[in-house]
């Protein structure tokens, strides 16, 4: 009990110092120079670009150093007037304690093809607990891309829990259909890279937030499963309403899906079952299943097959006006 008092600690610890770090990073949304991702084969151009922080788990990264808030209207951008704005929104659901740097190399990518790229994230806590989160996180990605129409072609880009995120999106949006219904039009396409579904958050959840400590990991893993079994209205029930949303989704845009044959977490099972589902709904779909390759880390094990996957989807929506600077990077 020991232990597992001392894992739970851990988590609320990290959390935390994730919290503040975002808060002090992000006092300040004057223009900065994009530095060069590492590990990659990107070029060494940089260029600026702004963020702004819209809320606790999502922020805005742009090349338009223009786009404010307005302060009138809550989740609302001073955008340009319909029609009058070409850029397309990515909108990017990433991953367990997923690093702001790590997030900036898929930023990149999206922004050199005249993207702007809105990046939403998820705590432990918020994972644990959906029944107090959902108001608030979940509803305000949806307020966003319903007030913010400007934004007239939306990509979705998700990965590991980042399915989950959304699909708690979907939920909200089944309440009021026909109020969300354009920004579901809105939607072009979606990739779903490692998603996770509900069976595999004890196995992901422990190795998100302690990757180096297996011995933990085993602990908040028979944890999780006690939450899952003990607090069922409060989190498990949640979990499977967003799972049957997710398979059953409203959302008919073409999909890619990115996975591994090795993969304990977004394992290829599951992946495969909800490419089934979307086919059978009339989704076109399409799949990158790597024989070996850790969780979400297909991009930083396979750069240039990542990227080549990314460059044809893209292309088959529309949405690569640069085709050069990826030829580049290939």
């Amino acid at each position: 009990m020991t232990v597992l008092r001392m894992a739970l600690t851990l988590v609320v610890k990290n959390t935390a110092k994730t919290t503040v770090r975002s808060q002090i990073n992000n006092r300040c949304y004057t223009p900065v120079k994009f530095a060069t991702c590492i590990g990659l084969t990107w070029t060494s151009q940089k260029r600026p670009y702004s963020v702004n922080q819209i809320t606790k788990n999502i922020e805005l990264i742009s090349t338009d150093n223009d786009i404010q808030l307005d302060k009138s209207t809550p989740l609302h951008l001073t955008c340009p007037k319909v029609g009058e704005n070409n850029k397309p929104l990515v909108v990017m659901l990433s991953w367990l304690m997923a690093k702001k740097k790590h997030i900036l190399k898929y930023a990149n990518f999206y922004m050199d093809q005249g993207f702007d790229v809105l990046s939403v994230s998820i705590t432990p806590w918020q994972l644990l607990w959906p029944i107090f989160s959902q108001t608030t996180m979940h509803g305000d990605v949806l307020k966003f891309l319903h007030l913010n129409d400007c934004y007239q072609q939306c990509l979705l880009h998700g990965f590991s829990v980042g399915g989950y995120l959304w699909a708690e999106v979907m939920v909200k949006m089944s309440h009021e259909h026909n109020k969300y219904q354009p920004v579901i039009d809105r939607i072009v396409g979606q990739i779903w890279d490692s998603a996770v579904d509900v069976r595999e958050i004890p196995v992901g959840f422990p190795r998100a937030v302690f990757p180096k400590n297996l011995v933990i990991q085993a602990t908040v893993e028979k944890y999780i499963r006690y939450h899952m079994k003990t607090f069922h209205e409060a989190a498990t029930s949640h979990y499977i309403k967003a799972s049957n949303t997710f398979h059953s989704t409203p959302v008919k845009s073409p999909a890619l899906f990115l996975f591994s044959k090795t993969d304990p977490i977004g394992t290829e099972e599951s992946n495969l079952k909800a490419r089934a589902n979307w086919e059978k709904l009339g989704i076109k779909t399409y799949v990158k299943c790597w024989d070996q390759s850790p969780h979400v880390g297909h991009f930083r094990k396979y750069p240039k097959e990542y990227l080549a996957e990314l460059y044809a989807f893209l292309d088959k929506l529309g949405l690569v006006p640069y085709p050069e600077k990826i030829q580049a990077k290939l």
